[in-house]
């Protein structure tokens, strides 16, 4: 059984020998990496990054920085909701206080949860282990071991942002960016290593941070469940509800506003959510705004405000099988029927209609394409540096990335590290270079 008293820590990695639990303060070490974050080039980047929509023209929607400063908002309410309601169930526990922590803590976690994904969307995932299981990366597969091919195959953007906040890349301090534990254990949906990661292919960590989440675990007391297989942090169930909640809602409101879901049916949509009782006032609410968009921002609101609601009861009523391990499925799994058949309502709606819209499916052609050619020629480069256009390459990676590794899989972590940090518009300008499809101009 886990414990709250030591689920919340704010011990920083690679900073332990300075810890003190006692040290005050205006912010909150919880505070210290939610500003952090805010504050890093990785986070900056997210703003040029595809969410679902192809970036913005005339009509802007959402891209990564945009979605994961709106998870934070609605984890950061979440979290209070929950905290609420655990704060009646123990209010006898000395360790009570410890609770206030959990907004913070899943505020900064919300922030970090898309750090590690590359560009061109969720495609731009699979491209990546599509390369290494049937494109040409097939060829280094005698030269890896089991558990590093397993890595490659499975890439996950869960996993690469663990990478990113915890490895000490060439220049960097030890511990990456020091985030505290409890906020680094938070941000892994699926504590566990690639060779578990089943038909889905999602696990939490590479072989290389495999050390790393075992000492935050350990430290943070989480339910070992079997060889490199932990329960989840808590929290973390708190940050998958807050993604799940924004980029469905927010996915139907960005469709609305491309015109491939009309207004009253995006208001129905939005409604089914809601007891009939409820939709005469919510029309009459409507009918004082003339713009169709503000319509569906009031509705978007009602709906996140009644997720938010609804995962928080499930979370307190589930709390026994959650600090045990033992709780299967995401919140959104466990909500009320009406609540349910609303989400359920916009998930088919957004596979059939939203992710299959052409220019959505374009970006996913144009992505692919632009990700295998960079991974083609840039593993070439760092398995081959004596070669002149090797050399001339390995001069576009950023010095912080070890080309120059002792093993082969590092040297392809490298890669793989600097094309995930890519904006979509440097994948789509290098891309361009080296297929000499463009000269730089002076």
């Amino acid at each position: 059984m886990m414990h709250w008293n030591q689920l919340i820590c704010d011990k920083r990695l690679g900073l332990e020998d300075y810890h003190d639990a006692k040290k005050g303060g205006v912010r909150s070490d919880f505070e210290r990496d939610y500003d952090r974050l805010i504050f890093s080039s990785p986070f900056r980047r997210l703003q040029n990054k595809t969410q679902v929509f192809p970036l913005p023209g005339s009509i802007f929607v959402h891209n990564r920085l945009t979605h994961s400063l709106e998870v934070a908002c609605v984890g950061r309410s979440l979290a209070g909701e929950v905290e609420l309601l655990l704060r009646e169930r123990h209010a006898a526990e000395p360790w009570l206080d410890t609770l206030r922590c959990m907004g913070e803590i899943v505020a900064a976690a919300c922030l970090a949860h898309d750090l590690g994904n590359p560009p061109f969307g969720h495609s731009g995932e699979r491209t990546i282990g599509a390369y290494f299981s049937e494109g040409r990366g097939m060829e280094l597969r005698n030269h890896l071991t089991a558990e590093q091919w397993n890595d490659l195959i499975h890439f996950e953007g869960n996993a690469n942002s663990f990478r990113t906040l915890t490895h000490k890349f060439n220049g960097r301090r030890q511990g990456g960016f020091a985030m505290t534990y409890s906020t680094l254990a938070a941000i892994v949906k699926y504590p566990y290593s690639s060779s578990q990661a089943g038909e889905k292919g999602k696990f939490g960590f590479f072989t290389t941070e495999r050390e790393i989440f075992e000492r935050i675990a350990t430290e943070l007391g989480m339910t070992k469940l079997g060889p490199e297989r932990y329960a989840r942090h808590p929290l973390a169930y708190l940050v998958e509800a807050a993604d799940d909640i924004c980029y469905q809602v927010m996915d139907i409101e960005d469709g609305h506003k491309l015109k491939i879901i009309d207004t009253e049916e995006t208001v129905t949509l939005l409604l089914s959510f809601f007891d009939e009782s409820r939709h005469p006032h919510m029309r009459e609410v409507m009918a004082a705004v003339a713009d169709p968009n503000e319509k569906i921002v009031y509705l978007r609101s009602c709906v996140v405000g009644l997720l938010v609601q609804e995962c928080a009861r499930t979370f307190a009523h589930h709390e026994d099988e959650i600090m045990a391990g033992t709780f299967e499925g995401s919140l959104i799994d466990h909500i009320a029927p009406r609540a349910a058949q609303g989400y359920e309502q916009c998930s088919k709606l957004a596979y059939n209609r939203l992710y299959r819209a052409s220019y959505v499916v374009d970006v996913d052609l144009a992505g692919n394409r632009i990700i295998n050619l960079l991974l083609e020629k840039l593993i070439e480069a760092v398995i081959h540096p004596e070669r002149n256009y090797s050399q001339l390459l390995l001069n576009k990676f950023p010095q912080q990335y070890d080309v120059h590794a002792a093993s082969l899989f590092e040297k392809i972590q490298a890669v793989l590290d600097h094309i995930s940090a890519m904006t979509d518009i440097y994948a789509l300008n290098l891309y361009r270079q080296l297929d000499g499809i463009s000269i730089p101009t002076v």
